[in-house]
């Protein structure tokens, strides 16, 4: 256990070094490109009055819930994310599990919004047709996922974050890092931060 403690921080910061990006087309570029376009993004959907959706499960939903509050609280961007719980088990209940994302972005989403689809495995059925709605409504996705690199919500978003790990500790905390990161970024260009 000795080592594995002692090497753990280096690990970390090699996954961090290996974060992969990817643009709708496929294009791989440097992931500061892919926080960058999504950062002007989300300033261009936030001009139209859109606002930033979140959907993640289990602890990608709390990070969906800590980043929301801060994406309003901190950047004054309108933001939401779908976790209530007496929604998910309506929604659950009604439609099945794998549509409780889905429905409320056929009720709430619109085109000028921006959907930020959490997902460590990227092959969560509840993301994919969240995704899938959003698209269909013609709104911009931006995807975290990790585990797999064949993960289908790996190429599905307007922008697409992979971290190629396989434990749960580094792919959730690179996920909050990577949003962070964005928001930081925003705030950072309106001279918050300078």
């Amino acid at each position: 256990m000795k080592e594995f403690v002692r090497k753990y921080p280096g690990i970390f910061v090699d996954v961090i070094g290996s974060i992969d990006y990817t643009d709708a087309s496929g294009h791989a570029g440097p992931v500061d490109d892919g926080i960058e376009a999504s950062c002007l993004l989300i300033e261009e959907q936030s001009r139209k009055n859109g606002k930033v959706i979140f959907i993640g499960n289990g602890g990608s939903a709390a990070i969906s819930s800590h980043m929301s509050i801060d994406f309003w609280k901190n950047g004054n961007i309108p933001s939401m994310s779908f976790n209530d719980g007496a929604m998910l088990t309506c929604l659950g209940n009604d439609y099945g599990y794998d549509r409780v994302f889905e429905k409320p972005i056929e009720m709430f989403m619109k085109r000028e919004d921006v959907l930020i689809a959490i997902s460590s495995s990227g092959r969560s059925p509840n993301i994919l047709n969240g995704v899938q709605a959003a698209a269909k409504i013609g709104s911009p996705v931006i995807t975290l996922s990790g585990f797999d690199g064949d993960n289908p919500l790996r190429g599905m978003g307007s922008l697409n974050f992979y971290v190629p790990a396989g434990k749960y500790g580094f792919v959730e905390i690179i996920h909050q890092y990577i949003c962070h990161w964005i928001l930081d970024s925003i705030l950072y260009s309106r001279s918050i931060y300078k």
